[in-house]
């Protein structure tokens, strides 16, 4: 096979790698707020579901109330919760 050939090959096949790379780069490489939400509620179901599994049931929050749900469907009321008096705002870091 002559020289330019292989040459010609070679370019044409990182060429199509560098598309490739290209089409990548528009995925975004950092985490948005969509991912983040998407990542931890698919977590939580997951954690849900098997903490029924072992458990048998979720402590939940629902409404004004603290709640056990049972695999059953029923629900077992814990506590009520008290409206906070002091207006503290919550920082993540």
């Amino acid at each position: 096979m002559p020289t330019a050939t292989k040459t010609k090959k070679a370019t044409t096949k990182q060429t199509a790698k560098a598309k490739v790379a290209s089409k990548s780069k528009n995925k975004t490489n950092y985490l948005t707020k969509r991912i983040l939400e998407q990542a931890a509620n698919t977590g939580f179901a997951r954690a849900a579901e098997q903490t029924m599994k072992v458990m048998g049931y979720n402590v939940i929050v629902q409404g004004d109330w603290v709640v056990k749900k049972h695999q059953d469907g029923t629900i077992e009321k814990i506590s009520k919760l008290e409206k906070s008096k002091t207006k503290t705002k919550l920082v993540l870091d």
